[in-house]
């Protein structure tokens, strides 16, 4: 006897298959995610780290500006000394030398002259004065000439005179003083 069933019976279905491309597709997509989420947590964290560099970049940057500034006011405060302390060397330089001038020119006069008037302008020195002959005048000349203390030496105006009957050269001289 042949028995026929009729009662349904579920079977099962066969799977389709998912096709590879589909598979290969969600793979890369889930890889390339991961690197995506590395990659931004690797460049937020670089990121806050250049930050932070700046940050304390920016805040020695005012330090050491200030620094400058201070030593930059300190040069100007010693600029400013030495600038005075400059004067009062050459204040004191030149305390002594009027005195040196006119010890200097007294030494080199000769016999037979003297002086009416010694005139310093500067740098230059103006003499008035007489003479009983006009050699001796040549002399002071010649003395003041080879002097180490004056340069520049020039008799101005050499004339003769008569003073109270007696005859005299008076006469004019500039030289100026060596530095």
């Amino acid at each position: 006897m042949i028995k026929v069933n009729l009662i349904p019976v579920k079977r099962k279905k066969k799977a389709k298959p998912i096709p590879t491309f589909i598979v290969t597709m969600v793979i890369i997509t889930v890889i390339v995610g991961i690197i995506m989420a590395y990659l931004t947590f690797f460049f937020k964290s670089r990121l806050s780290t250049k930050r932070a560099e700046f940050a304390a970049n920016e805040k020695r940057l005012s330090e050491l500006k200030e620094k400058i500034k201070a030593v930059e006011n300190f040069e100007k405060f010693n600029r400013a000394i030495q600038q005075r302390t400059d004067i009062i060397e050459q204040l004191s330089k030149n305390k002594a030398l009027p005195v040196r001038i006119l010890n200097e020119i007294n030494n080199l006069v000769p016999n037979g002259v003297w002086l009416h008037s010694v005139a310093v302008v500067g740098q230059s020195i103006n003499i008035d004065g007489y003479a009983f002959t006009n050699s001796d005048i040549v002399s002071y000349v010649d003395n003041i000439k080879n002097s180490a203390m004056f340069a520049e030496v020039y008799l101005q105006e050499s004339k003769s005179t008569d003073i109270g009957k007696v005859p005299l050269y008076m006469f004019k001289l500039t030289f100026r003083i060596k530095v």
